[in-house]
C-alpha cells in the first residue's frame, strides 16, 4: 500500500501541487504515516474490510494552513474523487489529506506537541504510549524540502531519553516476572486456569514490549505487535518461543500432586519452561546492552539495579 500511495503522489498529487501551488511547493511535506495498517506495511486482503484505500498525507506548518490549506485540501479531494476505486472511507479521509504538522503529531500522541521548537519534556515522554509513538513515526516521507515535519519525526525516532527508557524497562521486567514467573504458578496450583491464562497473556505482552524496548524500537498497536516482532528478531528464536507460548494451553495434569513453592519451578508444565527460556533471552539482551552485569532469567531480581542506574 505504501508503494501504491507513492505512485499516487508522483503521478497525481505532485503535478497538482507543482501546477497550482508552485510558490508553496517547497513548504508542503508529503508522505504516508499515521493510523492504519497500510502505514506499517502490514495491510493484506483482510485489511480491505475497513479503512482501506490509496491516499497521502500533506503536512503544512501552522502559519501556512490559513494561507492555502483549504484550497490545497479541495484540490486534493478532487484528485481522489477522480481516482477509480479509491475506496476511501470517511474515517480514512480524516487520516489523509491536508493537516498541520502540529495537529498530526498532537492527535496521534495525545499531547500538545511543540513541533516548532522540536522539543519534548520528560513529563511528556512519560505520558506517551508505545503504540502511539510507533504510529507517529511509521510509513514514509516522500518529500519534505523545509524539513519541519522530518525534524520532529527524528526527535521521536531518537527514542526515549535514557531515564525514561530505564523506567519503562523496569516496569516491563516487573510485569513479566509477576505475571509469568510468580502468579502463573500460584494460579495453576489453585487450579484457576482462567487467571492462569490471563497471567500467560500479560506475561507474553510484557516480554514482547521489553524486547522492543531493548531493541530501541516502538511496538505498534497490540494486534500488530507480534507481526512487527518478526521483523526485529533477527535470529527468530525469541519469536518462536512467543509463538509456542501462545499455542500452549494451561494443563492441570502437570500440577497434580505438586505443591506451590516460590523458589521451585515446576518444569513438568511447558509454560513454566518457556517462561524460563524467554527470561534467559531477555536477560541476555539486558546483559549485552550493559544494563546488568550477569544473566538472571528471574527479571524481577534486577529491577532495582535498572532503576538505581543514573539516579532513575
Amino acid at each position: 500500500m505504501i508503494e501504491n500511495s507513492r505512485q499516487f503522489y508522483e503521478e497525481k498529487v505532485a503535478p497538482m501541487i507543482h501546477e497550482r501551488f508552485g510558490e508553496f511547493e517547497s513548504r508542503i511535506a508529503v508522505g504516508l504515516s499515521g493510523e492504519g495498517s497500510d502505514c506499517f506495511g502490514f495491510d493484506d486482503d483482510i485489511s480491505r474490510d475497513h479503512d482501506f484505500g490509496t491516499g497521502v498525507c500533506l503536512w503544512l506548518m501552522d502559519e501556512d494552513m490559513p494561507l492555502f490549506g483549504k484550497e490545497l485540501q479541495a484540490a486534493y479531494d478532487a484528485i481522489v474523487a477522480e481516482k477509480e476505486r479509491s475506496y476511501l472511507t470517511e474515517r480514512l479521509r480524516e487520516r489523509r489529506g491536508v493537516m498541520s504538522i502540529h495537529d498530526f503529531y498532537s492527535n496521534i500522541l495525545r499531547i500538545d506537541c511543540d513541533t516548532k521548537n522540536c522539543t519534548m519534556s520528560e513529563r511528556q515522554w512519560m505520558q506517551l504510549d508505545h503504540a502511539c509513538l510507533a504510529t507517529s513515526v511509521n510509513g514514509e516521507v516522500f518529500r519534505d524540502d523545509a524539513g519541519a515535519f522530518t525534524r520532529f519525526r527524528k526527535l521521536l525516532l531518537g527514542y526515549y531519553p535514557d531515564r525514561i527508557w530505564r523506567i519503562r524497562i523496569a516496569e516491563k521486567m516487573h510485569e513479566y516476572s509477576a505475571a509469568l514467573q510468580v502468579n502463573y504458578a500460584r494460579c495453576m496450583t489453585r487450579k484457576d486456569t482462567v487467571s492462569a491464562e490471563i497471567c500467560k497473556v500479560r506475561g507474553m505482552e510484557a516480554a514482547m514490549e521489553l524486547f522492543f524496548l531493548l531493541k530501541r524500537t516502538y511496538p505498534p498497536y497490540y494486534k500488530w505487535t507480534f507481526r512487527a516482532l518478526k521483523d526485529i528478531d533477527e535470529k527468530g528464536e525469541f519469536t518462536s518461543r512467543i509463538q509456542e507460548l501462545a499455542d500452549e494451553k494451561c494443563r492441570l495434569e502437570a500440577w497434580e500432586d505438586t505443591k506451590y513453592h516460590p523458589n521451585r519451578q515446576n518444569f513438568k508444565d511447558r509454560i513454566v519452561s518457556l517462561s524460563e527460556d524467554i527470561g534467559y533471552d531477555l536477560a541476555e539482551l539486558l546483559k549485552n546492552g550493559g544494563l546488568v552485569p550477569r544473566m538472571n532469567p528471574y527479571l524481577e531480581a534486577d529491577v532495582k539495579r535498572i532503576l538505581e542506574a543514573n539516579n532513575v
